[in-house]
């Protein structure tokens, strides 16, 4: 029975990703295309994320620098600070200030015209992940959406220069799954735009 419960996973899994791949390839690609246009010209990704999709924003940005599957020179990118920390910050000073506010203030403090703010919600409805998205578009930034079902209140927020990337699916962890196959594809497309189209080893 369990080992049934373990397959099904797998099973679900892989056909959400069969399924969603030729709706979500387009819109990962114009993704690829804004990443690249913003790190060959100076700029940089800020990356974030509400809750369990915060340490993927970790993920996506180690992969950024340090390299996907290839040898290269690494590209300006930046995990934005998951709450914990600045929440606490921002008791300690006083000041009053909105808690919501702690990935906003990062990006307002770090984003310029030109960067791009990567944004990852399950819900599409946290509201730090919103704060953010208004933050970017106050800094004339460019924001790529990665969030599941509809894209809840996200899906509003974004512009036409903006990507939703809006996986097709109700679980968060079917969802969660897929926005790290993704970022893979993200950091994939961007070194084969750089460093051209190659048979990676086993």
């Amino acid at each position: 029975m369990l080992e049934q419960r373990i397959q099904q996973h797998f099973i679900d899994s892989a056909d959400l990703k069969y399924q969603a791949s030729q709706a979500l390839s387009q819109p990962i690609g114009s993704a690829v295309q804004a990443m690249l246009a913003c790190v060959t010209s100076g700029g940089k990704v800020l990356a974030c994320g509400a809750g369990a999709s915060a340490s993927d924003a970790q993920l996506f940005a180690s992969l950024c620098v340090a390299g996907f599957e290839r040898d290269r020179p690494e590209l300006a990118a930046l995990a934005l600070a998951c709450e914990g920390g600045l929440l606490g910050t921002v008791g300690a000073t006083g000041s009053g200030g909105n808690a919501t506010q702690y990935l906003a203030r990062q990006v307002r403090a770090l984003g310029q015209p030109g960067d791009l703010l990567l944004t990852m919600s399950v819900s599409g409805n946290d509201v730090a992940v919103l704060e953010a998205v208004d933050a970017a578009h106050e800094r004339d930034m460019m924001v790529v959406v990665l969030s599941g079902r509809t894209g809840g209140a996200l899906a509003a927020r974004v512009r036409e220069t903006d990507v939703l990337i809006c996986v097709p699916h109700d679980r968060a962890a079917r969802v969660r799954e897929t926005h790290t196959l993704v970022l893979h594809c993200l950091c994939d497309g961007v070194d084969a735009q750089l460093l051209g189209d190659q048979e990676m080893p086993l």
